[in-house]
């Protein structure tokens, strides 16, 4: 398969492993309910690639489809590439905005280098039976193909959807007017993921008539004929009006005489009003499928446009844009009708606007579901902005242009921002302690590559929560005096072993004070705290 070389790709290739995780602080005062919780729907203030780290614990192997709508690179968006990486080429660019084509000699370097660490991160979080979509446009629809290829595998490309995005050409553009863009789909497995039927539309069904009165009702005629000569299904059909019909020169029917004879005796023939007609096929619209395959077109009149988005968004923020180039939810719902079931989890983790956050509470309210979203804002308005357009369309916003947003959607979500990184420096200083669940969190998923459950949280017991393999206890409090004071005791091992009883168990702890025959005999492994975080599950 051929690999896509770029300048740095050898400094970011495993940079996603590096980067620390950091705490998940909540702010009760920006979501809308009393009790935040990672298990709500989740709005995250803070640099993508450290708040997918920091999501790997909660969400790992559980998001069923991922949107995204990175920067294009178009070199007029001011993104600047921000990821500290230990180079000193890397570090030159930090902080600087990206120019445009010409004047960027390593523009599309440092767009790649910023998306390759954090698609890999979003792999993690996909399930086996997930899928993963981007907004994109032809500044990088190229590169990003060849990277998803080396990161997801060739073999688990879906489609390249092209999205009209404008309906009316613009005059001054200086050679074509561009009127699509383009949204890759690849997903985690090939044969895992399944992709849902697209509802039927009332036009799609105006198309069965029912002239002949058939009880079996409406129906369509279908092209009975292949483009292809075969000799045995070249032969010659009677009509009712006597006349002898045979196929196009260069074609042959597509079913064999004795299909043909089963099919004219249970009336699924029609040879037109007058009985003398090549016959077609009768496609009954109570035998076709629920809904329809989906297609690689996506029109906007199906899907909405750059300026039904403009629209959408200035409705809700009472007549101002605030985003330069938001998507349509219409857009993303679409993504989530053919990706999604009614349970499930869906990120982005270039929240923007919020379009993904209402396109997922649409969908909801369409069908009763309760999927869930996840957002990931880095720049200073996730509050103003994204957070705020959350907030109004599940109160409701009111105004009478737009029924949808006038009636409420229903729901809560909750609002973190990055807390500082959980590391080994932290710990033995005192410095920046993140809280009991914080920590369990980190450890447990750390220790074990599964994912942690608050609920089964008990921090009085110390309990963080059941692997595969073993129970993880968890010694710890937010107090530097604890952290040095704190040990697993002989009485305490006996103490948790009887409780327990023959599962293994797995327990940090900041020291012990246990020979390792006993620990032995109890089936404890013990890890110490902060030193052992990353020991290897067995």
């Amino acid at each position: 398969m051929p690999r896509l070389d770029f300048k740095g790709k050898t400094f970011v290739q495993n940079h996603h492993l590096a980067v620390p995780f950091h705490q998940l602080v909540p702010n009760a005062n920006k979501g809308l309910t009393r009790k935040p919780s990672l298990n709500d729907n989740l709005i995250v203030n803070g640099d993508n690639l450290l708040a997918l780290k920091a999501l790997l614990p909660t969400y790992a192997g559980r998001v069923k489809c991922i949107y995204i709508d990175p920067p294009y690179n178009t070199g007029n968006e001011g993104w600047a590439y921000n990821d500290r990486v230990n180079s000193p080429m890397m570090k030159e660019w930090l902080g600087k905005v990206v120019g445009g084509e010409g004047e960027d000699l390593t523009r599309h370097d440092k767009w790649l280098c910023m998306m390759l660490p954090r698609l890999k991160l979003l792999r993690e979080l996909l399930t086996e039976d997930g899928a993963i979509f981007i907004s994109i446009d032809d500044n990088e629809q190229h590169n990003l193909r060849t990277l998803m290829d080396e990161i997801f595998g060739d073999q688990n490309f879906v489609a390249s959807i092209v999205w009209q995005k404008k309906y009316s050409p613009q005059n001054d553009a200086r050679h074509f007017s561009a009127m699509h863009e383009y949204v890759v789909a690849y997903a985690r497995s090939i044969d895992k993921w399944q992709r849902n039927l697209m509802p039927r539309t009332a036009k799609q069904d105006d198309a069965y008539k029912n002239p002949d009165n058939d009880s079996r009702g409406p129906w369509k005629p279908s092209d009975l004929t292949r483009a292809e000569h075969r000799d045995r299904d070249y032969y010659v059909i009677t009509t009712p009006s006597g006349k002898e019909v045979l196929p196009a020169k260069g074609r042959s029917w597509s079913r064999p005489v004795d299909e043909i004879k089963r099919l004219r005796e249970d009336n699924r023939l029609w040879f037109g009003t007058r009985g003398d007609s090549i016959p077609s096929l009768k496609r009954f619209l109570s035998e076709v499928k629920e809904g329809v395959v989906p297609v690689t077109l996506w029109f906007q009149d199906d899907v909405g446009s750059t300026d039904s988005a403009m629209k959408e968004l200035k409705s809700i923020f009472d007549g101002n844009g605030q985003i330069e180039t938001p998507k349509p939810s219409t857009l993303i719902r679409r993504v989530i009708q053919l990706a999604t079931d009614p349970n499930d989890i869906i990120l982005d983790s270039f929240a923007g606007s919020g379009t993904t956050a209402h396109a997922v509470l649409a969908a909801n309210k369409e069908d009763g579901g309760n999927r869930k979203f996840v957002l990931v804002e880095m720049e200073d308005y996730a509050d103003k902005i994204t957070a705020e357009r959350v907030r109004r369309v599940i109160k409701g916003v009111p105004d009478s242009r737009n029924d949808l947003l006038r009636q409420g959607l229903g729901g809560t979500f909750s609002y973190f921002t990055l807390g500082k990184a959980i590391e080994t420096e932290s710990l033995l200083s005192g410095k920046h302690l993140p809280s009991y669940e914080e920590l369990a969190r980190y450890v447990f998923y750390t220790a074990t590559g599964e994912d942690f459950d608050p609920f089964k949280l008990n921090e009085i017991k110390h309990f963080a929560g059941s692997s595969s393999y073993h129970d993880v206890y968890v010694y710890y409090k937010p107090d530097l005096e604890y952290l040095k004071s704190t040990a697993l005791t002989l009485d305490e091992a006996r103490r948790l072993r009887k409780e327990v009883g023959d599962r293994p168990l797995l327990v940090f702890a900041p020291t012990k004070y246990i020979e390792q025959t006993e620990l032995d005999n109890l089936k404890i492994s013990f890890c110490q705290l902060p030193f052992e975080i990353y020991k290897l599950k067995v």
